[in-house]
C-alpha cells in the first residue's frame, strides 16, 4: 500500500481572470474548488493513473468536512485524524497574467492528534511506501518528519520525501527512499546557484552522499534528471505542451513515478520518465493529470 501524509490540507478555491488589479473589483472567468495538498495530490493522480493508495493527515471543521467528502467523491481512501477544534484552510489560487496565491494557516493540531497519526502511521509494514511531501505547519513541531522516519526506521518502508530545503536536509540521515527536490530548492540546500546540468549532478550525488539513496531533480522546461542508488543516472527533455496550470505539477511526478515503478516491477528507467510524463500533463491542463494525458506524452520522451 503507498501512504501519503498531508499535515495541513485544504479547501483550494481556484480562479482564473483576464487580468488581476489591485485595489479594485475583479471578476473571474473560471473558477473551481478541489481539495488541496501535496500528500493529497499524490494521492489523486495515483488514483487517476489506477493506482490505491491510503491518505493520512489533519483536518477539522466545516473546510475539513468539505475536504474529505471532495477527496473521496474521487475514489480516494482517506484516514484523517479528525480536530475537535479550528477548521482546514481554504487556499486562494489566482491565475492571471501571473499566478499569485494566498495560502490559509490552518488548524491547531495538538499533541494527542499528533500521536493519533503516529498510532496510524505504526501499521505500515515491509514493503508499504509513504510519502511525507509538503510545508510543516506553525502549529506542529518543526521536527515532526524526522519523528516519523525515525519511528519507521529499519521496517523495509520505502520513505518518499518532497520538501524543501531545511526540511529535507534534515532527514537525509534517515536515508529516504527518494526525494524530489527542483533545480532551484538542489541549489538553496547548498547555498548556490546552479548554471549547469553538470552543478546540477554534482550536487544531487552529494545528497546521496547525505543519506537519500534516489534523487530525481525536476528542471521545468529544462526537464529532468534521476541519479539512482545504483549509481545509474537518466536524462529527460520536458515534453512539449502549453504550461496551463503548474499546482500539483510536482506531486504528479511523485505519483507518477511511483506507479510506473510498481507497473514495471521495479524499472527505474520506466519509473522516471512515468514521473517526468505525469508531472507534465498536469501543467498542461486545468486539473490533474488523467491516464490518457500521461500516455500521449510518454510516448514523446520514453
Amino acid at each position: 500500500m503507498i501512504y501519503t501524509v498531508t499535515f495541513n490540507p485544504s479547501l483550494d478555491y481556484i480562479l482564473r481572470l483576464d487580468d488581476l488589479t489591485r485595489g479594485e473589483i475583479n471578476r473571474a472567468t473560471y473558477e473551481n474548488i478541489l481539495p488541496g495538498g501535496k500528500g493529497l495530490n499524490v494521492s489523486m493522480v495515483l488514483k487517476n493513473l489506477g493506482h490505491e493508495s491510503r491518505a493520512l493527515g489533519f483536518v477539522a471543521g466545516f473546510t475539513g468536512e468539505a475536504v474529505e467528502k471532495q477527496f473521496k467523491s474521487f475514489g480516494c481512501e482517506a484516514d484523517f485524524v479528525h480536530l475537535d477544534e479550528g477548521f482546514s484552510r481554504i487556499n486562494v489560487k489566482i491565475k492571471a497574467k501571473e499566478e499569485t496565491e494566498i495560502n490559509g494557516q490552518g488548524p491547531l493540531i495538538p499533541k494527542a492528534a499528533q500521536n493519533a497519526l503516529f498510532q496510524k502511521l505504526e501499521t505500515l509494514k515491509d514493503g508499504d511506501t509513504l510519502v511525507l511531501a509538503g510545508s510543516i505547519p506553525n502549529t506542529l513541531p518543526d521536527d515532526i518528519y524526522e519523528r516519523i522516519m525515525e519511528r519507521l526506521a529499519h521496517r523495509g518502508i520505502r520513505i518518499v520525501v518532497d520538501a524543501t530545503k531545511g526540511l529535507l536536509r534534515k532527514v537525509l540521515k534517515y536515508g529516504p527512499w527518494l526525494i524530489k527536490p527542483n533545480n532551484h530548492e538542489l541549489g538553496e540546500m547548498f547555498d548556490t546557484e546552479l548554471k549547469t546540468e553538470k552543478d546540477i549532478l554534482a550536487h544531487a550525488k552529494k545528497l546521496q552522499e547525505m543519506g537519500a539513496k534516489n534523487v530525481l531533480i525536476s528542471m521545468a522546461g529544462d526537464g529532468a534528471l534521476f541519479l539512482t542508488e545504483m549509481g545509474e543516472s537518466f536524462r529527460s527533455p520536458a515534453p512539449e505542451g502549453t504550461l496551463v496550470n503548474s499546482v500539483g505539477a510536482g506531486d504528479s511526478m511523485v505519483a507518477g513515478f511511483l506507479a510506473g515503478f510498481a507497473e514495471s516491477g521495479g524499472s527505474w528507467e520506466r519509473a522516471f520518465f512515468m514521473g517526468v510524463a505525469t508531472g507534465s500533463a498536469s501543467a498542461f491542463s486545468e486539473n490533474l493529470a488523467t491516464r490518457p494525458e500521461v500516455e500521449a506524452l510518454l510516448k514523446t520522451i520514453g
